[in-house]
């Protein structure tokens, strides 16, 4: 983080609610973090082994206001030396975004400030900007998003110009993840176990499928894995579960299902790779922070000879600086919400029409 002492502008509070984590930062010029903070829910979803919608916005209720407030603190900021107030408001949990959207809304209100709204799946894309020279202008490049709830490539010419190319047609990959952690009766989020796992097992014990779809497709399918560790793991007839394997056993699993997981995502980049004349793979979302995906990109990257833009890795999790920083592009070119900006479920980046 940067300590605040003048104004690098714009200077954006963020805010980011669109799942399990409340979020606020400060950020200047769009790559300047000043704070980023983030309060978890994992203590309140974990006996569920996911996301249970009511808690998550009751919780970003009783949070919102102090983790703002720590934010600002953090930044040694005050809110006179705000330009705007970005949030998050869609795609997402809409009861969760509700009260992300509210608070951005009565804040900007309050204090007479620009209102932003911002898409979080592309706010993941600017992630990999952060800390970076702000003049530095965006590439034309190919994004993949890579999280809980999504799944995307796309062709990204510059911040406010992202078109999807391909997508999950069921799971998102860290769906899957959470899934196959409660099969083998890892802690939640499944994710970090299964990685953490994964290094001590043998990635080639079970041969789980690597789904490629049509011979073009630049979509993706994790349903099948994940149906195809819970009969290796549990019978196909679910006659028993994991409390019979071993250690060893547990990780061959992870290593094995980690492998094809990943499989499927370098097959898909590689092949978009291919077909666009990029020179720049960017890359953000939760499960960005995976060691597997990680080491198999770079050595793609390298193979193509192309500039791999991977996110810090706090900055990979839903936060709020990637919201703000994004918001900034939007600041830029004068686009700006009303107060009947409103939360929903979808997101509005469209899909190219090849």
């Amino acid at each position: 983080m940067m300590a605040f002492t003048g104004h690098a502008g714009p200077l954006i509070m963020g805010f980011e609610t669109s799942c399990d984590e409340t979020a606020a930062a400060v950020v200047g010029a769009g790559t300047h973090v000043y704070s980023n903070v983030i309060a978890t829910q994992h203590e309140l979803h974990r006996r569920y082994a996911g996301v249970v919608p009511e808690i998550a916005s009751r919780a970003h209720l009783q949070r919102i206001v102090p983790v703002a407030r720590e934010a600002l603190r953090d930044a040694g900021a005050s809110f006179g030396d705000l330009d705007a107030v970005a949030v998050g408001h869609r795609p997402g949990l809409i009861g969760s975004l509700l009260v992300g959207t509210s608070a951005a809304k009565a804040l900007a209100w309050s204090l007479g400030l620009k209102l932003i709204g911002v898409d979080h799946i592309v706010a993941h894309l600017h992630a990999c900007f952060l800390g970076d020279d702000p003049a530095r202008p965006w590439p034309y490049a190919l994004g993949l998003v890579v999280s809980g709830g999504h799944t995307s490539l796309f062709r990204v010419r510059g911040p406010l110009d992202v078109v999807v190319l391909g997508r999950t047609l069921d799971d998102a990959v860290g769906e899957a993840y959470d899934k196959a952690g409660v099969i083998l009766g890892l802690d939640y989020p499944g994710g970090p176990a299964i990685d953490r796992l994964a290094n001590e097992g043998d990635d080639r014990a079970h041969d789980f499928p690597v789904a490629m779809l049509a011979r073009d497709s630049l979509d993706f399918s994790f349903s099948g894995l994940k149906t195809a560790l819970l009969y290796a793991v549990c019978g196909t007839r679910l006659e028993r579960d994991a409390s019979v394997l071993t250690r060893t056993q547990r990780a061959d699993f992870a290593a094995s299902f980690q492998r094809a997981a990943v499989s499927a995502i370098i097959a898909k980049v590689k092949r978009a790779v291919e077909r666009l004349d990029v020179g720049t793979l960017i890359v953000g979302g939760g499960v960005s922070a995976n060691s597997r995906l990680r080491a198999e990109l770079e050595t793609l990257s390298r193979e193509h000879r192309i500039d791999l833009r991977l996110p810090a890795r706090e900055y990979c999790v839903d936060n709020a600086a990637m919201i703000a920083g994004l918001a900034a592009a939007r600041y830029a070119a004068g686009l700006f919400d009303g107060w009947t900006l409103s939360p929903s479920t979808r997101s509005a980046v469209q899909a190219w029409q090849r």
